[in-house]
């Protein structure tokens, strides 16, 4: 997994710089959509077959996108295809929005619930977030009910948990102490 992201930080610089000099944020749902399309097992196993040429994988890449591509973005897809880097997409992507997110001073929080979060207590749940980590967030958020209540956030390499499950275990780990 390091590994991945060794190679991915190049590559998501690279394309940051590129970026900035035309429309960011295009870019960055493009590079989304082209992480996803690499997730697939079968592309990346045809493209890594002898038998495939680069611009076939270019042509199918482009097709499973679903949507325009930046000359740019053509450019950067062949160079990660004619290296080999088509695994690291999705670390590159990630990596492309950090560094976007960190110019805007943005952090993308994931906020893991037992239950969905209405859009009016989100904003209260996020509002709060941003003071407790000083920082602009983006928040998404994951149903976990094995958290029985309360939420947990992840804001990078922070984590606030306030589910039963963890004051639970906490409550295990004191009584038997």
């Amino acid at each position: 997994m390091a590994e991945l992201a060794t190679i991915a930080r190049p590559y998501a610089e690279a394309l940051y710089q590129v970026a900035l000099k035309a429309d960011v944020k295009a870019w960055g749902q493009q590079i989304s959509a082209l992480a996803l399309v690499a997730q697939d097992a079968e592309l990346r196993q045809f493209a890594d077959s002898p038998k495939a040429q680069p611009e076939q994988v270019l042509a199918i890449m482009t097709a499973a996108a679903d949507q325009p591509l930046a000359e740019g973005m053509q450019s950067f897809l062949r160079e990660v295809i004619a290296n080999g880097r088509l695994a690291a997409l999705p670390a590159v992507a990630a990596q492309f929005h950090a560094l976007a997110n960190a110019a805007q001073g943005v952090a993308d929080a994931t906020i893991f619930s037992a239950y969905p979060i209405e859009p009016a207590q989100l904003a209260e749940v996020v509002a709060a977030l941003e003071k407790r980590f000083a920082r602009k967030l983006q928040a998404h958020v994951t149903l976990e009910p094995a958290l029985i209540g309360g939420i947990r956030v992840v804001v990078g390499d922070e984590v606030l948990d306030t589910s039963v499950k963890s004051r639970l275990e906490r409550m295990k780990v004191a009584l038997t102490a």
